[in-house]
């Protein structure tokens, strides 16, 4: 009988000996810059940078975000914003190296083999690094994973995700910080408006607590206190004097030069896509 030839597939592992360790404040860097990502972006990505050790492991020191623009089709990535953003740290700190790089949420996403295989060119073997920055139970759930190739003949077809143990230590002021950034998580940096609008109604509450003391020391229900009296007397005379109408110029004034802003600054960011859509378009052909 002819022995018929076959085509085996073949599934490389590179997790066998991976393991990695992340120091505090590449987390911490990562979470900022979730809640500085722009209105439109579900997640951000970053270059993750560090060395290796004698010993194997992959120690994860520093990290910074790269813009992208994800479809369901494709991702986008600036790469010369990654390149120019790697060689000012490495200015600073020039034994750190591309180690890999990171993306906030749970898990592996569709898009996740196309920007790792972007940065497969950059280092053998990378890092991806997932952070839940949305702490869901609580957990902020931190995990590193490696790339498998899984190949027909001398094809490849695919690539697996293979999550490596990581190391996440912390001293004590370390852990403090981390515990509090998890119960007060938050998913935006609220606006200059929001931000306003806050400090204004914790304005009014102090004023009505302000209302309330003076009443009763007035009503006899508080016994006066001299100290309190001037703080008050203070704050009143540090008030400028100015009359409702021009109090209303200067607020609506301001009010049109800070929409003026938002306006600019949103046309900034569409030139901006536009601009990093043609550069990846250009460096792709």
């Amino acid at each position: 009988m002819a022995s018929s030839d076959r085509t085996v597939l073949q599934f490389s592992s590179s997790s066998q000996s991976f393991s990695a360790k992340v120091h505090p404040l590449v987390i911490f860097n990562i979470c900022d810059c979730y809640v500085r990502r722009p209105d439109q972006a579900d997640r951000v990505i970053g270059t993750l940078l560090g060395s290796v050790l004698p010993d194997g492991t992959v120690d994860i020191r520093n990290s910074y975000a790269v813009p992208h623009n994800e479809s369901i089709e494709q991702v986008a990535l600036d790469i010369e914003y990654h390149h120019n953003m790697l060689i000012s740290h490495q200015k600073v700190n020039p034994k750190e190296i591309i180690v890999g790089w990171y993306s906030t949420g749970l898990g592996v996403t569709g898009g996740s083999a196309l920007i790792h295989e972007f940065y497969s060119r950059e280092v053998q073997h990378p890092i991806h690094l997932t952070v839940d920055t949305g702490f869901t139970n609580g957990g902020g759930t931190i995990k590193a994973y490696v790339s498998n190739n899984l190949s027909l003949g001398e094809r490849q077809i695919a690539a697996q995700f293979q999550e490596i143990p990581l190391d996440l230590r912390m001293v004590e002021a370390e852990r403090i910080g981390f515990d509090m950034l998890k119960a007060t998580a938050v998913d935006k940096i609220p606006s200059d408006l929001e931000g306003m609008e806050a400090s204004m109604q914790h304005l009014l509450v102090l004023i009505d607590d302000i209302y309330k003391y003076v009443d009763d020391v007035v009503e006899g229900r508080v016994a006066p206190d001299n100290k309190i009296g001037r703080f008050i007397s203070d704050a009143v005379g540090s008030l400028p004097k100015v009359s409702p109408r021009v109090f209303d110029k200067l607020v609506n004034d301001s009010l049109q030069d800070h929409l003026l802003l938002l306006y600019l600054s949103s046309i900034t960011r569409t030139q901006l896509s536009l601009a990093e859509k043609l550069n990846t378009a250009a460096q792709i052909l």
